[in-house]
């Protein structure tokens, strides 16, 4: 095989100069057809090794086999079944080489997004544990939202991953942002779309915005890639050696750090997302005058245990209104309870889970309200009815009664009932 050098030199000596093929290749030292070979080839030769065989090749029909029927098999599990006896090696590079014919390829394509176009939203679990509670700590979900256009993101630590707890925490960082996109991007979490349909008060919260939320396709997390990204740079940026002792504390260490991770970079953009922010927020929709309704709400008729639950905490109401209809609503920091539109209680909102929390006036509401019934009671037990002159009305027995109209309630004994005694 000649080298790229004698292949460029035999072609311009014999089309630039119009040397013949047997001059060239006295002059080169090779064969006149190697000197025919270079002249028919538009290409510089390229030295190619043959395969050689793999221990694998004897096993690539077993092999196949299985991934026939199971694409996605693992490598150590095939070599498991077909009793591979050498190292995993020679079977990852078959795996590689085959495995694409039985799952199909699946291409990526670049995403580029408009301004005010799109936001993606997700649930991100830090696996620190934060202290809610003496004794008690839990792993939170933080809310991360990433604009598309601008890579803008936010993020904040909620309760909990019911609906209204999202849904206050998105809009608290819809209105830090001061306007909202016209697509929400979320995956199927069960409190905005687990059924595969946008839950109602998700859509009720959408339209107040005058936006719309988009659901992306089941077991598909390159979907939202952005804010899958978002959640990996927290993970590795924000959370590696830093200590919370409350939810308040990680949310302003997380507000401090997202001020700087927003001066960064992109490299895809090559700019910062708090330059191209103004970008983004001038194309966004306008937030309506009216906030949506957020945050946890149940109405309830109180029972003489006078507290409502919310998000398995126990929070005591003004016993006053037992058995009338309650309103509740639940923010991230507080508890309001309201009946007919009167505030009758209000508490801290509790991020740990089976806690009482009790209001020392409604406690000592309802020992008044118990002392006093129990005089009642007492009043009533003692009092004598009187006739309308004054003197006492006579309590008389019930048997008077029934020799007074001539009964007699004393049961008769049936002799044919009678036990026969033995012997007789």
């Amino acid at each position: 095989m000649i080298t790229v050098e004698d292949w460029a030199e035999i072609r311009r000596l014999h089309r630039a100069e119009g040397v013949p093929i047997k001059e060239i290749a006295r002059r080169l030292g090779v064969a006149r057809n190697t000197v025919r070979a270079a002249l028919a080839s538009d290409r510089p030769p390229r030295y190619e090794r043959a395969r050689r065989g793999s221990v694998a090749d004897s096993y690539e029909p077993q092999v196949r086999a299985l991934l026939t029927q199971w694409p996605r098999m693992p490598c150590p599990v095939v070599a498991q079944r077909i009793d591979w006896p050498y190292s995993e090696g020679p079977l990852k590079k078959l795996l590689a080489r085959i495995r694409p014919e039985y799952v199909g390829i699946d291409p990526v394509d670049r995403v580029s997004y408009q301004p005010g176009q799109i936001t993606q939203c997700d649930l991100w679990f830090p696996e620190t544990r934060i202290p809610v509670a003496a004794g008690q700590d839990r792993v939170l979900p933080v809310l991360v939202m990433a604009l598309g256009f601008s890579r803008f993101l936010s993020a904040t630590m909620i309760p909990s991953r019911q609906a209204g707890d999202i849904l206050a925490g998105m809009w608290q960082l819809i209105s830090q942002v001061g306007r909202v996109t016209k697509t929400l991007v979320w995956d199927r979490e069960s409190a905005i779309g687990g059924t595969g349909r946008v839950s109602q008060p998700a859509a009720a919260f959408a339209g107040t915005l005058a936006t719309r939320i988009q659901l992306a396709p089941p077991r598909d997390p390159e979907f939202k890639g952005l804010v899958e990204r978002a959640n990996g740079y927290l993970e590795t940026s924000f959370l590696p050696g830093r200590a919370f002792r409350s939810p308040a504390e990680f949310n302003d260490q997380l507000g401090e750090w997202l001020a700087l991770a927003n001066m960064r970079t992109v490299r895809s953009l090559q700019a910062r997302p708090a330059d191209l922010l103004a970008a983004d927020v001038a194309a966004m929709t306008v937030l309506p005058p009216i906030a949506p309704l957020v945050g946890l709400r149940h109405r309830i008729r109180l029972g003489r245990d006078y507290y409502v639950r919310i998000d398995a905490c126990d929070y005591s109401v003004d016993p006053r209104v037992i058995g009338r209809f309650v309103d509740i609503v639940a923010t991230a920091t507080q508890v309001t309870v309201t009946c007919d539109g009167s505030p009758v209680a209000a508490h801290p909102r509790s991020w740990a889970k089976h806690v009482v929390i009790t209001d020392p006036g409604h406690a000592a509401v309802a020992a008044a309200m118990r002392q006093a019934l129990a005089h009642d009671r007492r009043a009533r037990e003692a009092a004598t009815r009187q006739h309308t002159d004054g003197h006492t009305v006579a309590l008389r027995a019930l048997p008077d009664y029934d020799a007074l109209f001539g009964v007699d309630f004393t049961p008769i004994p049936d002799p044919l009932s009678e036990p026969k005694v033995s012997g007789q």
